[in-house]
């Protein structure tokens, strides 16, 4: 069997004037991986691209670390925690950061919430879109987004998935260009070209779309895009085959059986969900569970499963 645990950012600290993600630092990262190591072993990655049907049918629960959003702070501070440990993993890139040296919407919308409380942005979208969350959406908010408290949780399901992504990223450009400077995001925010290649010699590089979208709201025709787009990036840059995905958002409205089609056919050969759960023979391969890793042993809400 094989259970996967998922990580977005890796910094040692996470003041801002609004709390707007959840991470680990540093030194949680390691003791989670020590606490891991204790029930789970871990994978290597030759293993689970040419052995995956043993590996899901094997008593052993095996266990593989995964990172999305291709962030900088991924490499620099979880890294060499995983090499230390000689522990390998997939780091997913969206390519939208490379190619159009864009800071991806929802890592913008991160970065505006860290400066303008959820009650003001509300407000802001109200004003904007008249359109105020339903009681049925802020269930639906709360159940997918949470780690947030209702009013984090409204804000980020109103923008990430209700509102049309193109109206979301020019309302919050509005206020994103007034506190950063977006040049100087895509440099701190993300790895660069060198620290993606040195990974891709590792095979640890996946896909992650080319802009960060829940697939599943868009086209048949984007989505091929989407796919596409990325995985020719990356084989390009790296001069190796990208044979790996991670849907953005990956869960609820966000994903279908059809992406994992649609990924099998430009080529992928594993797909991966954010939906919690772990994997076994009959598996999805284009449709892999994941766990946050703060639903997992050392992370900040095990106890309370």
């Amino acid at each position: 069997m094989l259970t996967i645990c998922n990580y977005h950012y890796i910094r040692n600290s996470f003041e801002n004037q609004y709390p707007s993600i959840f991470g680990v630092t540093q030194e949680q990262f390691d003791n989670q991986i020590r606490e891991l190591g204790k029930t789970y072993s871990f994978i290597t990655l030759e293993a689970l691209q040419n052995d995956i049907q043993n590996v899901l049918s094997s008593d052993i629960n095996f266990m593989l670390i995964t990172f999305d959003d291709g962030l900088k702070e991924q490499y620099e501070y979880a890294l060499p925690i995983l090499n230390m440990h000689k522990i390998p993993a997939y780091f997913f890139i969206n390519t939208i950061n490379h190619i159009e040296r864009k800071v991806s919407a929802v890592h913008k919308i991160h970065l505006v919430r860290s400066v303008i409380s959820p009650d003001e942005i509300i407000k802001l979208i109200q004003g904007k879109f008249g359109r105020k969350i339903t009681a049925l959406e802020k269930n639906t908010a709360q159940s997918f987004y949470h780690y947030d408290d209702p009013a984090n949780a409204s804000v980020k399901y109103l923008l990430n998935i209700i509102l049309n992504p193109i109206e979301v990223e020019s309302f919050i450009d509005s206020f994103f260009c007034d506190y950063f400077d977006e040049e100087d995001m895509v440099k701190k925010l993300y790895m660069n070209q060198d620290e993606i290649i040195n990974l891709a010699k590792l095979g640890y590089i996946g896909s992650h779309t080319h802009s960060h979208l829940p697939l599943a709201l868009y086209s048949e025709n984007r989505i091929i895009s989407e796919l596409k787009i990325s995985k020719k990036y990356l084989e390009t840059l790296c001069n190796e085959p990208i044979i790996s995905v991670a849907y953005p958002y990956g869960k609820d409205a966000a994903i279908n059986d059809k992406i994992g089609d649609l990924a099998h056919e430009e080529g992928y050969q594993l797909g991966f969900t954010t939906i919690t759960g772990t994997n076994t023979t009959n598996s999805n391969l284009l449709l892999l569970n994941r766990y946050d890793c703060n639903d997992l042993p050392g992370g900040k809400n095990y106890s309370q499963l």
